[in-house]
């Protein structure tokens, strides 16, 4: 037995197979036609590709967007909001709190433990202030499965 790992070879063709920034953005906004092209475009590609179909779908999908000018509780619009979905990154704060959402920063990062889809809803249906349609604002999933690790990897082992 040696304590010596085999170097990993990096050597080959890589090419880009999903995107997952804000999980269930394609699956929900991207017609099924274009959820390949939308996980192989880049980033900096993906707004003016996108956000037109993405605006067309969350018009038709949630009832909080059917008048111009509704926002949602970022203060955007349809077309602002999907503005910020059509690009798939998930931002970070370098000098502030890392969360997808805490009830006072939105979309400065992501932690494990962050309720993404519930957020994710939330912006599409809740309205100005959370309140509108509550029934399809939560997907009532408000914990893991598993506890988290306490030091890295910090994800629970599978089952």
């Amino acid at each position: 037995m040696t304590n010596n790992p085999t170097p990993i070879d990096f050597s080959g063709t890589y090419s880009q197979e999903d995107q997952m920034g804000r999980p269930a953005v394609n699956t929900v906004f991207t017609s099924g036609e274009n959820k390949d092209l939308f996980n192989v475009t880049i980033p900096s590609e993906q707004n003016a590709a996108f956000q037109s179909m993405f605006q067309t779908n969350l018009e038709a999908l949630s009832p909080a967007y059917s008048q111009p000018g509704d926002q949602n509780a970022l203060g955007l619009d349809a077309a602002a909001f999907t503005g910020v979905l059509a690009t798939d990154v998930l931002n970070v704060s370098l000098d502030g709190t890392t969360t997808f959402y805490d009830g006072t920063n939105v979309l400065t990062g992501r932690a494990l433990n962050d309720d993404v889809i519930t957020v994710e809803l939330l912006l599409i249906f809740g309205g100005e202030d959370f309140t509108e349609n509550p029934g399809l604002s939560d997907d009532h999933v408000d914990m893991n499965d598993k506890a988290f690790l306490t030091s890295f990897p910090y994800l629970a082992s599978p089952w």
